[in-house]
C-alpha cells in the first residue's frame, strides 16, 4: 500500500512563482508527499528527489515526443481511460493535439489531488474529477477579486464549476468571502496564509537617510493604483519632501511615463523593470517604505517580504492587507484611491523618529513570524489534502 500523497501542484510553467515553489518543496522534503509538476519547462531548477517534472518545454519537438511518449503509455497501459479522456474532450470540443499534450501526462501519473493554482483555468481541468482524481483549487488575488468582475465569462465559468471543487484554498479571508458570491462552498474554503521562509538577516543594507526612498513592485496593471501614487508623489514634492520613487516592473508602461512627465517627477520616479528575487530583496532593505497602493488584493507576498525584512510597508485597506497590517502598529493603512491621504501618511513615515519606525518594524517582523511562517503554511496544506 502507498503511504506517501501523490499531488500535483499546477501553475502551468516550471518554475513557478517564488511562493508556489516553496510549497512545492516544503511538501516534498518536509512531509515526504510525491509532487508531480505538468505544463510548460521554462528554466532547469533542481527540485528534492520526491518531486517528478513530466512537463515539457515549449518547442516543437519537445511537444510532439512528450505527445508520442503519452498516447503509447496510455494506449499500451490504460487504453480504457484514454478512450474516456478523449470522448470528453471531443465533447467539450478540446480534442486538439495541444489539449492532450497538455492532459495526457496527467492522466498517466493519475494523482491522488490535482491542485491547481489559478481559478481561470478551472475549466479546462474539471475533467480530472471523472477519473477519481480530488480537485483542490486557490483563490488568489485579481482572479477572484477583479477578472469575474470584468469578464462576464469568467463570472458564468466561476458559477458553473466552483461548485464541482473538492476543497478551495484561500489566501485571505476576504478572498474567501469573494468566492462565495460565484457558488463556491463556505464548508469547502479553507484559508491559509502564505507562508515565508524566514532567516536571520545576516547583512542589513544601510538605508540612506540623505532622501526618502519609496519601492512598488508588481506589474503596472490599473487595479496596482500606481497612479494615485503618483499622485502623491506630486504631492509629496510640492510639500519639499526630498524623495525617490521606484516602480519595479513598470518600464515601458506609456500611461504612467505620461503621468509622471505631466506632474513633473522625472526626476524623482524611476519606473524599472522586473529583477531578480534576491535583488528585489536588497532593493526593499535599501527602501524607507515599501507603499503597496492597490484597489484591490488577496494579501500581497511583496508586503510579506518586506515585512519579514523589516522594511515599513504602507498598503491601502484592500482585499485580506487589514488582515495583516494594522494602522501605525505593525505597518501602515490608507484609503484606496486616496492620493491626498497616501501623501500625508508617507510625510508622518519621513518624520517619524528612528526609534518609533523600529518598532513598527519588530511588530511586523513578530507578525509574519507568527501568521505567515513557512512551516505552518505546509502543515496546513498538507492537512488539507489529507482530509479531501
Amino acid at each position: 500500500m502507498r503511504d506517501k500523497l501523490k499531488i500535483a501542484i499546477y501553475s502551468g510553467v516550471i518554475p513557478s512563482s517564488t511562493f508556489i515553489e516553496r510549497l512545492i518543496n516544503g511538501l516534498a522534503s518536509k512531509h515526504a508527499c510525491e509532487i508531480y509538476l505538468f505544463g510548460i519547462v521554462k528554466n532547469k531548477s533542481d527540485y528534492h528527489a520526491n518531486v517528478t517534472i513530466a512537463g515539457f518545454k515549449n518547442k516543437k519537438w519537445y511537444k510532439i515526443i512528450h505527445l508520442i511518449r503519452y498516447s503509447v503509455l496510455l494506449y499500451l497501459f490504460r487504453l480504457k481511460d484514454k478512450k474516456k479522456l478523449d470522448a470528453i474532450l471531443k465533447s467539450q470540443d478540446r480534442n486538439t493535439l495541444l489539449d492532450k499534450i497538455k492532459f495526457y501526462p496527467v492522466l498517466w501519473h493519475k494523482p491522488d489531488v490535482f491542485h491547481l493554482q489559478w481559478a481561470k483555468g478551472l475549466k479546462d481541468w474539471i475533467w480530472v474529477k471523472e477519473f477519481g482524481i480530488k480537485l483542490v483549487l486557490s483563490l488568489r488575488g485579481t482572479q477572484i477579486n477583479f477578472s469575474p468582475i470584468v469578464d462576464s465569462s469568467v463570472r458564468a465559468a466561476y458559477k458553473t464549476y466552483f461548485p464541482k471543487v473538492d476543497m478551495f484554498h484561500a489566501v485571505s479571508k476576504a478572498i474567501a468571502l469573494e468566492a462565495e458570491k460565484y457558488a463556491a462552498k463556505q464548508e469547502k474554503i479553507k484559508v491559509i496564509y502564505s507562508g515565508l521562509h524566514l532567516e536571520p538577516l545576516t547583512n542589513a543594507i544601510k538605508k540612506d537617510d540623505s532622501v526618502f526612498n519609496i519601492l512598488s513592485v508588481g506589474r503596472p496593471h490599473s487595479i496596482k493604483g500606481y497612479t494615485y501614487a503618483l499622485d502623491a508623489c506630486k504631492l509629496l514634492k510640492d510639500n519639499g519632501v526630498k524623495f525617490k520613487y521606484t516602480i519595479i516592473g513598470a518600464q515601458g508602461n506609456i500611461q504612467l511615463a505620461y503621468q509622471i512627465k505631466d506632474l513633473g517627477l522625472e526626476a524623482e520616479v524611476v519606473l524599472s523593470k522586473q529583477k531578480p528575487f534576491d535583488t528585489v530583496q536588497k532593493m526593499m532593505q535599501s527602501s524607507n517604505v515599501l507603499v503597496l497602493p492597490s484597489l484591490t488584493e488577496g494579501i500581497a507576498n511583496v508586503a510579506l517580504e518586506a515585512m519579514s525584512l523589516q522594511t515599513l510597508v504602507l498598503t491601502t485597506d484592500c482585499g485580506g492587507m487589514t488582515e495583516v497590517i494594522q494602522d501605525s502598529y505593525n505597518g501602515f493603512v490608507v484609503p484606496i484611491r486616496n492620493s491626498e491621504k497616501l501623501a500625508e501618511k508617507l510625510i508622518e513615515i519621513n518624520t517619524m523618529p528612528k526609534n518609533e519606525q523600529l518598532k513598527i518594524t519588530q511588530n511586523a517582523l513578530k507578525t509574519v513570524k507568527e501568521q505567515h511562517n513557512e512551516a505552518q503554511m505546509l502543515a496546513k496544506m498538507f492537512e488539507l489534502y489529507k482530509n479531501v
